[in-house]
């Protein structure tokens, strides 16, 4: 790794390329016997390779080249989303930090997109202990303001919006304060797309919907931290108008709308289980309507998953029924069994894209808070541990409805001092 800054050799695309296919031959290498000699494949020789390819991508988040920094977030990205990388970086997650702190202060639309982006992955790698909270305490303050800047890029403020969520709900999960800050700057962005005072929906400029959505999105995940004490009133205050942005024209605005209408009627339940809104025979009528849209100047894929997402959402608020999903990932599976658990698989799965079934297998965050204990040690003569699936599935459930009413305990408490 003696290149100097703005000097590599190698181009940026092979520099990603590389990282990749070392980062992968180094993790299958711990049980892959050379087939001519017998003898394992050095797994050490392929590990320290794929960490100098990494120290050479944090280096190069220096350059002076834009072009070389951007290429270094990208393969730090791939690296960071496809394994579990803890212990390399421990040491390096300051410098990392820093670096992070001037692409977002200093770069274009598209570098502090990425920088967002790394920074949620730097969080989900270190998880909730105190290493996440400082980074999260360093870069909280510039993630926001580039949120709510009118000005910035769409795309930057999107993944601000989503990085801001996960590494809230990943690196704050005990202080009230920094919960509800987060959630402010979300809130004052998708409100923009509340009624106006006649009732109208306000016309909004194009790509103002998807910064909307991710939000909405954002802001629902860390609903699922609130304490019982302000549930009540953030679904008195939001539910009516979320019920009014059901007639948004943008289809997928309108179903992250629908999907948080069903999570914070799971959360009011939660508290009370006779909860009824006031006017649930209007918004059963607007699902009814989205769940069986015709509507042919729509694109045949968009109304097919609408329909299929408000078919669901009004059953569950018609029948406090949930349509169970189950993810499979290596000898394992999770059940999503309700709202809640779907916006917080969801938002890791938009975040980690396919390497989320590797981090659900061995990063000890995601399964703690998917109640999967420790990861699994198989032997290789074993397929499977046989667990019946109603015993999987029952304790998955509990152990995240634990762990969540403990999360919301230690909230209340705090809430209630302050």
């Amino acid at each position: 790794t003696g290149v100097m800054r703005g000097e590599s050799g190698a181009s940026d695309d092979d520099l990603a390329s590389d990282v990749l296919s070392h980062y992968s031959s180094a993790s299958e290498s711990a049980s892959v016997l050379d087939e001519g000699t017998g003898e394992v494949v050095d797994e050490q020789t392929a590990q320290e390779e794929t960490e100098d390819k990494l120290k050479q991508c944090i280096d190069n988040l220096m350059d002076k080249s834009a072009k070389v920094r951007l290429a270094a977030l990208e393969s730090l990205r791939s690296a960071f989303s496809s394994r579990v990388l803890y212990d390399f970086l421990l040491e390096r997650r300051l410098t990392i930090s820093d670096c992070l702190e001037r692409s977002l202060k200093k770069g274009g639309g598209e570098e502090q997109a990425a920088a967002a982006t790394l920074f949620a992955l730097l969080c989900v790698q270190l998880g909730g202990g105190v290493e996440g909270e400082e980074g999260f305490k360093m870069l909280r303050p510039i993630l926001s303001s580039i949120l709510i800047d009118s000005c910035a890029s769409l795309s930057a403020r999107q993944h601000c919006a989503r990085a801001l969520g996960m590494c809230c709900y990943v690196s704050a999960s005990d202080d009230i304060e920094d919960l509800l800050k987060c959630m402010g700057h979300l809130e004052s962005l998708f409100v923009g797309a509340y009624p106006l005072g006649d009732g109208s929906l306000p016309s909004v400029k194009a790509g103002t919907p998807a910064l909307h959505s991710a939000a909405l999105q954002s802001w629902a995940l860390l609903c699922s931290l609130c304490p019982a004490s302000r549930i009540n009133s953030m679904v008195n205050y939001h539910l009516p108008l979320l019920q009014a942005c059901l007639d948004s024209s943008e289809v997928n605005f309108r179903i992250a709308v629908g999907e948080t209408i069903a999570l914070l009627y799971e959360l009011r339940r939660d508290i009370d289980q006779e909860f009824e809104y006031e006017d649930c025979d209007a918004l059963c009528e607007s699902l009814k309507g989205l769940a069986t849209d015709g509507n042919k100047y729509r694109a045949k894929n968009d109304r097919r998953k609408q329909r299929s997402i408000f078919r669901e959402v009004l059953h569950y608020i018609e029948n406090d029924e949930f349509s169970e999903e189950k993810i499979r990932f290596g000898v394992e599976v999770i059940y999503i069994d309700g709202w809640m658990r779907r916006r917080i698989y969801d938002a890791f799965k938009e975040v980690l894209e396919s390497g989320v079934s590797h981090h659900l297998q061995f990063n000890p965050l995601l399964r703690d808070i998917f109640g999967l204990g420790a990861p699994l040690i198989l032997d290789s003569s074993v397929k499977a541990i046989k667990i019946s699936r109603t015993e999987r599935h029952l304790f998955n459930s509990a152990a995240f409805k634990a762990r969540t009413k403990l999360r919301n305990k230690v909230r209340d408490k705090r809430a209630d001092v302050m």
